[in-house]
């Protein structure tokens, strides 16, 4: 009776101590996210007033014609839709792409290993913005003519796939060897064991980094905007600003727009990841 009561008294102080614990760092975390929120509010604070064409002790800060701003942000935001559109499209082809990249550079075919590995070699030894132009302006020469939207998907999509591909070859190389001839074991074919066992596991651990580089495509689908028949939000905003003669406005205005998105999307990988990380305990 008297182990117990004894243990009963150690126990009750180790679980206090350890609820202060976690409190203690509740408290740290949300003090660290309140002070975070207070020096993005100055820093906003001091970008707008970089911008609001005040004198303050003899320095000029930047005037912006704000009527411009007013009657042509409608315009420029119009171009949203098309640059998400773009985005997604080409994260879909890059994401296959990068898919049978990475299972060719894993083959053990060498005429599926030496494709894989020349096709990755290629794209990422030559920029995007040539390969825009190359599938807009040079395939004309041979007969094949793409529209501007098509251009820049095939454009992006090859070269980010190219990119993702390592990404992929990663996922494919985690899943141990052990799961492999477990599932050999269970009966099933090479086929059914990628597709039940391998891939799963590494579309899951691929996901992330898919999100950030499809925020990394929503900025470089400006690129597009060069064949001047894409009218997404660069397009949108190099016309009225040099219609207008505003081009710091317009261009102020297209930067805000894809930096919204760019929070926007991270939020939503944040919470993506998040979901994945519950999965994984």
């Amino acid at each position: 009776m008297r182990s117990d009561s004894t243990a009963g008294k150690v126990t009750k102080p180790a679980l206090s101590q350890a609820e202060l614990l976690f409190e203690a760092q509740q408290r740290h975390s949300r003090s660290f996210r309140r002070n975070v929120g207070l020096s993005w509010g100055i820093l906003l604070l001091i970008l707008l007033y970089l911008f609001s064409g005040q004198d303050f002790l003899g320095i000029k800060t930047i005037d912006l014609d704000f009527e411009f701003i007013r009657d042509n942000i409608g315009f420029i935001a119009g171009g949203i839709p098309q640059t998400l559109w773009v985005s997604f499209l080409s994260i879909v082809l890059a994401t296959v792409l990068a898919l049978l990249a990475a299972l060719g550079r894993l083959s053990t075919i060498p005429p599926l290993y030496a494709l894989s590995t020349f096709y990755v070699s290629l794209i990422r030894g030559t920029p995007l913005y040539l390969q825009i132009f190359f599938f807009f302006l040079a395939l004309p020469q041979l007969g094949i003519v793409l529209s501007g939207l098509f251009a820049g998907v095939l454009a992006l999509g090859l070269n980010y796939g190219a990119y993702m591909s390592e990404i992929f070859r990663a996922g494919l190389a985690s899943v141990g060897k052990g799961q492999r001839e477990a599932a050999i074991a269970l009966g099933m074919t090479p086929w059914q064991t990628m597709k039940r066992v391998v891939l799963p596991q590494a579309l899951r651990f691929a996901i992330p980094p898919i999100g950030n580089d499809f925020i990394a495509m929503t900025k470089d689908s400006a690129l597009v905007s060069a064949t001047g028949f894409v009218h997404e939000v660069m397009w949108r905003a190099t016309r009225v600003g040099r219609a207008q003669f505003h081009n710091l406005e317009a261009l102020i205005i297209a930067a805000l727009f894809y930096w919204m998105m760019t929070i926007i999307l991270s939020y939503v990988q944040g919470i993506i990841e998040t979901r994945l990380a519950r999965g994984d305990r």
